[in-house]
């Protein structure tokens, strides 16, 4: 992972925005579920009425409210209400103090609500105490007679009531409360007797639970509200519509910010694919021939174009999932622990039941998704080996063999796959298992707590909403780690090519010199692959210079290519030096050593575009004048003009629309077209006949007077009227000299002669053939 968050480093800024929205919107989705619990509890349950202390009181019900108070409550109580023509209206307040007060005073004012509504048993029952002996002359009265002998007037009435068993009866109720004024004014109660009388309440209300208490006490601010005249319906319609459009208006917040981070997280993977795919080409262009013997083609296209796009495509989903979901994990825990439900645990179990799933998912899975790459890397090689020998393929009748080792490595790619996703498989399921069984676990230790009185329905949706979300937020993260193994093999892949080391290296302090003669000298070099146990080149020692052509010829294998992928510095000397005007190569810039050679490879390479833009390769800006030149030295002229459009006709990929000879002269005139002061052939006319072979050489030779040409050739009529000679076995000079020279004092030159042309046609007597065999 923390080579694919390396590659993000650049946009940091974008980043860091990303993460801000992801919070913002983390924020938004975490604050809907208490809005659904308060209208469920506050807006349904409770008609829109959010706290204990009422908005507004009669006066009178006020002054009854105190009764159960301690001189510090009553004075908080009396203080938050302004007298309005016999109604107390609640004075506004923040959220805050009002939630204090609820606090401080619910008890106080939940025992003054039962006490609206006594029973007349309890009432009698409980006036019989207080009276002593005139307990049973009281206990014979009337309800009227026993308010007017306290002089207080009592009026019953019914009042539904619900029994352990659910049963609905209908009781006798009274309100008490004025009948304990007129006792504590006739000292028949003191206020400590009121106060005894809350404590033995409040030690009762404590096996009750706390939501219930609260609904209570809301329920005695609902009455108090609709006794002063508020229309509790149109509360209830005007909460709900509020609560509702804070929803909406979260909801489109969200939205927005979605789509804000959907194109930043868009922006930023593309941003991401782009620059990998640049820093590869250029490190791969940036390759010498050692970097790239590490890697096959197949491989390395498969790095810039799938490996780039699995990290891309992980980018923009970990800057949209991963990152979201722990925001929305911790979100959620926080607002579990915030609810109070006290049911943390059942969250608890259900986050380490889905990590311990998914890591052992991970860990079954893991090998296979970096074998899978590698699997993907062998298809290509087959199919682009298979593609580009088609011809020979079918020349040879191996259709049915290629066929065979396609479907091989098709089928061992197929099947890591599938074995993947079958572990996969049993990721979602899991998860989605994990959830309904923690639903049904909430819904029912909720249940228990809501039957306690400890729990409000609301609670308990929000809780389950919550719980949702937490193992959501797991089940994104397990959704990611299925991408995520494959994504780092990429990012794995990728940073092997882009941490791999060049050989060639411009020199610390580069020679500020022009190369302006072309003298190229090679003093004792020996040279040894990467890798290699013995050099392939050994102390080859030579000049060439201007005017002059140098030939090498030897037979296959002996080491002709590997000395001149030397010039260019495709491959470093091992030991020993190359000069040019008397500067080693090594302490010129790259840049301006290649500027100063036109180099032709042993395998023409042509690109798609057209005859001109491939003979402008080595310089851009070279007239159509230059372009004729270099076309007629090179033999290419002719066909050239034969075409209707001349420079400007199309060249396929590889230059597969024209033959192998004109690939070749079109090979030579990009290199003549470049005007540099040395020209390396290697084995650059083999694909010509003897007569354009001839013709080449000769306009060379006249036109290629001020450079320096290096020729690696098979045949001996290609190197025959050369300066120099060089005669290479097995990676040694074995000959230096001129064709006459060599035949009289090189074996290895003399045998190569003779198996191409005729003693006569060297020039070497028969006699001397005849002396030679005996």
């Amino acid at each position: 992972m923390k080579s694919i968050v390396k590659h993000m480093a650049p946009y940091k800024g974008w980043v860091l925005g990303v993460f801000l929205l992801l919070i913002v919107q983390a924020w938004c989705d975490l604050s809907l579920p208490a809005y659904t619990s308060d209208i469920i509890d506050t807006g349904i349950q409770n008609s829109g009425v959010e706290h204990v202390i009422p908005q507004a009181v009669l006066t009178g019900e006020k002054e009854l409210a105190s009764l159960f108070m301690t001189e510090e409550e009553a004075e908080d109580w009396n203080s938050i209400f302004e007298e309005d023509g016999g109604i107390s209206r609640r004075i506004t307040r923040t959220e805050a103090e009002l939630d204090a007060l609820d606090e401080k005073l619910q008890m106080p004012l939940l025992l003054n609500y039962q006490l609206s509504a006594m029973t007349e048993d309890n009432l009698r029952s409980m006036i019989s105490e207080r009276a002593g002996a005139a307990g049973a002359l009281l206990s014979n009265m009337s309800l009227e007679q026993i308010g007017a002998l306290l002089g207080v007037e009592l009026e019953p009435f019914e009042r539904k009531q619900e029994d352990a068993n659910g049963n609905v009866t209908t009781a006798v109720c009274v309100d008490v409360r004025p009948v304990l004024q007129k006792m504590e004014e006739t000292g028949k109660m003191s206020a400590q007797d009121l106060l005894a009388m809350r404590d033995t309440v409040e030690k009762t209300t404590d096996t009750m639970g706390s939501s219930l208490l609260r609904s209570m006490g809301v329920a005695y601010a609902a009455s108090c509200e609709e006794a002063a005249g508020i229309d509790l319906h149109q509360k209830q319609n005007h909460y709900l519509l509020m609560e509702g459009l804070k929803m909406v208006g979260l909801t489109l917040l969200m939205g927005i910010v979605t789509v804000i981070i959907s194109f930043m997280a868009s922006r930023v993977g593309a941003g991401v694919g782009r620059d990998l795919r640049g820093k590869v080409f250029k490190k791969v262009v940036g390759f010498s021939s050692a970097e790239m013997d590490q890697f096959s083609t197949a491989s390395l296209i498969t790095r810039c174009t799938n490996d780039v796009q699995q990290i891309q495509m992980v980018s923009v989903l970990f800057l949209r999932m991963v990152a979201y979901a722990p925001i929305m994990g911790i979100g959620g825990i926080v607002k579990v622990v915030q609810t109070g439900a006290g049911m943390t645990w059942v969250i608890a179990l259900a986050v380490i039941t889905a990590l311990s799933y998914v890591m052992i998912l991970m860990v079954i899975a893991r090998p296979k998704f970096q074998l899978m790459q590698k699997l993907v890397d062998k298809v290509n090689l087959v199919s682009r080996e298979i593609l580009t020998g088609l011809s020979v393929i079918r020349a040879f009748g191996r259709e049915q063999h290629e066929e065979k080792r396609f479907d091989e490595a098709n089928k061992n790619l197929t099947r890591t796959m599938l074995f993947t996703n079958r572990v996969m498989t049993f990721m979602m399921p899991g998860m989605m298992l994990l959830m309904y069984v923690l639903s049904v676990g909430i819904v029912w230790v909720a249940a228990h707590r809501i039957d306690e009185g400890a729990m409000q329905v609301g609670a308990m949706t929000a809780f389950l909403t919550y719980a949702i979300q937490i193992v959501m937020s797991f089940l994104m993260l397990t959704m990611m780690s299925i991408m995520l193994p494959r994504a780092a093999v990429a990012a794995g892949r990728i940073d092997e090519i882009l941490e791999t080391k060049d050989t060639i290296l411009d020199d610390g302090q580069p020679e500020k010199v022009s190369v302006s003669g072309g003298t190229l000298t090679f003093s004792h070099v020996n040279f040894k692959y990467p890798g290699g146990e013995e050099n392939a080149l050994e102390d080859i020692d030579f000049t060439a210079e201007p005017g002059k052509t140098t030939a090498i010829i030897g037979s296959t294998g002996c080491g002709k290519t590997t000395l001149v992928n030397l010039i260019p510095r495709l491959y470093d000397v091992t030991e020993g030096s190359i000069l040019l005007d008397g500067v080693d190569i090594r302490k010129l810039p790259q840049k301006k050593l290649r500027d100063a050679i036109g180099f032709v490879p042993q395998k023409a390479v042509l690109f798609s575009g057209t005859i001109g833009d491939n003979l402008r390769f080595g310089k851009r800006d070279a007239s159509e004048e230059e372009l004729d030149r270099a076309a007629g030295i090179a033999q290419a002229a002719e066909f050239i003009d034969e075409k209707e459009e001349r420079y400007e006709s199309t060249i396929a990929q590889g230059g597969s629309n024209i033959s192998g000879g004109q690939k070749q002269r079109l090979s030579i005139a990009r290199a003549l077209a470049k005007d540099a002061k040395v020209y390396v052939f290697d084995d650059s006319f083999s694909a010509l006949d003897l007569k354009t072979d001839a013709a080449l050489r000769k306009a060379l030779e006249e036109n290629m007077k001020d450079s320096t040409v290096i020729l690696v050739a098979q045949r001996i009529s290609t190197v025959l009227h050369a300066q120099q000679i060089l005669v290479l076995d097995e990676g040694r000079i074995v000959g230096k000299g001129t064709h006459e020279e060599l035949l009289k004092n090189c074996e290895v030159y003399e045998q190569i002669a003779r198996s191409q042309l005729s003693a006569k046609e060297l020039g070497i007597q028969e006699e001397k053939e005849g002396a030679k065999h005996e």
